[in-house]
């Protein structure tokens, strides 16, 4: 599925925007911008280090992937929301890049971990009804597993600037 949210809030929990995975690949509502990690400057063009801590934007609506110790309305782990209001949230926003090798590279697998509750960005199968019928769940789990693993689909790869071109890596995001 594909990272998704709209501004429909969670009618339990934080009551705040809600993220879900949809499967329609032409979904305007599944674009997020990768940024620095809150209160740090990323330039643009830097490749992503694995490990390194980001935000993940939804162009949409301005608001920052976030988690926080509320319990997720279908499944009972933990809530993943959309948070802040132009790009401006907190500390809960930041999730590090899980990945092997240096940088995260175009068409490899990532997980994708919150940096205060270490809990893993995942879609296990549940889905909403109304008033977002056929939506799955995405929360956070303790574990890694299957289930939160996560590839970029498409996107636009900007060219690292010049101190990193002597670098040896592949540079495709």
């Amino acid at each position: 599925v594909r990272l998704h949210s709209h501004d429909v809030r969670y009618g339990s929990g934080s009551g705040q925007q809600s993220v879900t995975g949809v499967s329609a690949a032409d979904d305007g509502n599944s674009y997020w911008r990768g940024r620095g990690r809150t209160a740090a400057v990323c330039q643009r063009g830097t490749p992503v280090r694995c490990g390194q801590a980001i935000r993940l934007t939804h162009l949409g609506t301005g608001r920052n992937l976030h988690s926080h110790r509320f319990t997720s309305p279908l499944s009972g782990n933990q809530e993943v929301s959309a948070f802040g209001e132009a790009g401006e949230g907190d500390y809960l926003d930041d999730w590090t890049v899980v990945c092997s090798g240096t940088y995260w590279v175009r068409d490899d697998e990532v997980r994708f971990q919150h940096t205060s509750t270490d809990v893993f960005l995942s879609v296990t199968g549940e889905q909403y009804g109304r008033p977002i019928h056929g939506q799955k769940e995405v929360h956070g789990m303790a574990s890694s597993s299957q289930n939160n693993y996560w590839k970029v689909m498409e996107g636009i790869f900007m060219q690292p600037s010049e101190a990193f071109q002597t670098e040896q890596y592949h540079a495709e995001l």
